[in-house]
């Protein structure tokens, strides 16, 4: 059997996850890698087949993505070309983690495409919705990568195809501890902006991992590292807390570590804030902006004890072994096949 397993690389919840995933892939036929995206900092351990452009959102240094860049970055008429490039007929099984060249070449050929992701959990009528609407948000959502079926993970499980997160083994190994310090995370935010707003609680002993800095430094009661698999696990292993962005693969660990949490979803992110409300409905406090207005927020998290409580067994098995088993080989039907998406390829 031939399996195709296209891996998100904008941010890098999908490539950890991926490391999982992976070899029980290999266990059941003849795997190819691919991986589209500029913006993930862990390299796959893997060999990579096909390695794309693809269409990536470019993180900002205000708190969400920058949407100028990301305009830029992309090159549609490149997308195209990838997409057309891709000889899908091959494969006996595709699963797409939101990678939208798998997903779309998929669509070219009329391959039935599974999704394996978290974007597709958010979009579940049983996941809470964010506050304010985001129609356009949405629509991206479920337009960037699309599926035929969907198998998703969320903060808590919500039916049958909806799991709780894939928790890597290198973290399930780690036997956490509280060194006093508190360990953030915050990619769409410049090191002057986060400075600038943690040096105001002095008796806090903050590590910032630095998707801007190339060195580590020190300034007064603020550490900033560069970004390190292997000292960012360590670090928030051993911390009191976490403070991040509301993606999806730290906030899992941290709550699988029982660490205390608080989020900061990204501006214009649609995701982040579906996933900052499932979290808020499980007793995550989430905090709007990192802004001296919400200050106050900071400070009540600081000063609480509140860890919340998560079961997240290791299901990754069960899971491949219940997509090969629902789709390996088996052919899309014509009633299941969005024919909007086909008439781009086929006008």
């Amino acid at each position: 059997m031939k399996i195709l397993y296209g891996v998100q690389g904008t941010g890098n919840g999908h490539i950890t996850r991926a490391m999982e995933i992976i070899p029980y892939l290999q266990k059941k036929g003849d795997l190819d890698i691919l991986i589209s995206g500029i913006q993930n900092d862990i390299e796959l351990p893997f060999d990579v087949k096909y390695k794309f452009r693809g269409l990536s959102f470019i993180f900002g240094k205000q708190g969400g993505l920058d949407l100028w860049r990301t305009y830029w970055k992309i090159n549609s008429r490149k997308l195209y070309k990838e997409i057309k490039s891709l000889d899908v007929e091959q494969y006996d099984l595709i699963i797409s983690d939101f990678e939208p060249v798998t997903s779309w070449a998929c669509i070219k050929a009329k391959k039935p495409c599974i999704g394996l992701s978290n974007q597709v959990a958010t979009l579940h009528p049983l996941a809470p919705e964010t506050k304010k609407k985001d129609v356009l948000g949405k629509i991206i959502l479920r337009n960037y990568a699309p599926t035929n079926y969907n198998y998703g993970f969320h903060f808590k499980s919500l039916d049958k195809n909806i799991y709780t997160p894939i928790i890597r083994k290198e973290v399930r190994k780690l036997k956490p501890t509280n060194q006093g310090h508190y360990t953030v995370y915050l990619p769409s935010y410049d090191d002057e902006r986060i400075i600038k707003n943690l040096r105001k609680f002095k008796d806090i002993n903050w590590v910032v991992f630095s998707k801007h800095y190339t060195e580590n430094y020190k300034f007064q009661n603020i550490t900033i590292l560069p970004i390190d698999k292997d000292m960012f696990l360590k670090s928030m292993a051993s911390s009191k807390g976490v403070l991040c962005n509301a993606g999806f693969g730290t906030a899992s660990e941290a709550l699988f570590l029982k660490k205390k949490l608080l989020v900061i979803p990204m501006k214009t992110q649609y995701e982040q804030h579906c996933n900052a409300a499932m979290l808020k409905s499980m007793g995550v406090p989430v905090m709007k902006k990192l802004k001296e207005k919400y200050h106050d927020k900071l400070e009540d998290w600081l000063n609480d004890t509140n860890i919340v409580e998560v079961d997240y067994p290791d299901q990754t098995n069960e899971i491949v072994d219940t997509i090969i088993e629902n789709h390996a080989g088996k052919k899309l039907l014509d009633t299941e096949f969005e024919s909007q998406h086909y008439n781009l390829f086929h006008k």
